[in-house]
């Protein structure tokens, strides 16, 4: 047997844990996250065949939510067959490439999910704010322009993530207690001062986070603003109906990623499983809701899938 205190750039493989505590109920715990990436999956390849086939939803709004739909089946898609296979298979050893590759696709695909909607909730402030406008402030080619921005700073920001850790020697257990490839997790695992390291990833991701989360609370700031501003009351009600879904997506979002950064940073004292399950809804509760909110709630998007399915039963 090698000594424990060996060290070893590059392992074979890593052992992932799943919920520590919670072994026992892996199997019943897989059912309700199977069920929600089967919404999430084929809600948002919905979307992106609806707004394929119908031109009249090629508009600003409609552009974004493909392009959130196109991260969050990256992001679900990531994770979740993996987390499955280890609750339902007993499939605990995960290749170390594959490691750093699921953690890059994760880290990435978050920022670029935060970016969105901040992309999103722009397009909202110009469509009520400046309605007149709107169609040519947010032209095609700026929304891809924005589109390329956010693409390019999740991957820029993140890609450091796994050469970084490339480089770290291991010399303690190979076990991560949690269901998927978390940088902290793994960073933990490393035999040197990992100090610097964990400070760059928590920088990162706050510096994303807050300025992201700044500007959406501004871009709804001033939309309430012109909403309490409007004549009719059925045009306010309505207004306040399509912003307040929107909102509670982006809070789901936020407050997840919010717990799971300062559990990071604070909660030394707060359960692992815990800490862990948070961890999960913060990857799996926004692909589940965004079809549904941004999708069935959208008058236009829930008309042609309608029609359609009339259109293949008569």
């Amino acid at each position: 047997m090698e000594p424990a205190n060996k060290s070893e750039i590059s392992p074979s493989s890593f052992f992932l844990m799943g919920i520590p505590g919670l072994e026992h109920l892996h199997v019943w715990i897989g059912i309700p996250f199977c069920s929600m990436y089967v919404v999430a999956v084929v809600g948002n390849v919905t979307i992106l065949a609806v707004v394929r086939a119908e031109r009249s939803l090629h508009e600003p709004m409609f552009l974004f939510l493909c392009m959130l739909s196109v991260t969050d089946l990256v992001l679900s898609t990531s994770t979740l067959p993996r987390m499955l296979c280890l609750f339902w298979l007993g499939a605990h050893h995960i290749a170390f490439d594959a490691c750093l590759a699921q953690m890059f696709f994760i880290h990435s695909f978050t920022a670029m999910e935060s970016g969105f909607f901040l992309a999103m909730a722009i397009d909202r402030y110009v469509a009520i704010c400046e309605p007149l406008r709107h169609a040519t402030i947010l032209t095609h080619n700026r929304i891809a322009k924005m589109g390329a921005a956010v693409l390019v700073r999740g991957v820029a920001f993140f890609s450091p993530h796994p050469i970084l850790l490339k480089q770290l020697p291991y010399c303690r257990t190979r076990i991560i207690a949690h269901t998927y490839c978390e940088f902290m997790a793994v960073v933990k695992l490393a035999c040197v001062d990992t100090g610097a390291t964990k400070r760059y990833s928590l920088s990162v991701a706050s510096v994303i986070g807050s300025c992201d989360g700044f500007f959406i609370v501004f871009s709804y700031v001033l939309i309430l603003r012109a909403v309490f501003r409007l004549p009719s009351r059925e045009a306010r009600l309505k207004a306040l109906g399509t912003c307040g879904s929107h909102v509670c997506v982006i809070l789901v979002f936020y407050s997840t990623a919010v717990f799971t950064f300062l559990t990071h940073r604070f909660g030394h004292n707060v359960p692992p499983q815990v800490h862990i399950f948070i961890a999960n809804m913060y990857l799996l509760v926004p692909p589940f809701l965004n079809p549904i909110v941004y999708g069935v709630r959208t008058k236009k998007i829930r008309e042609h899938v309608l029609s359609s399915l009339r259109a293949k039963v008569f």
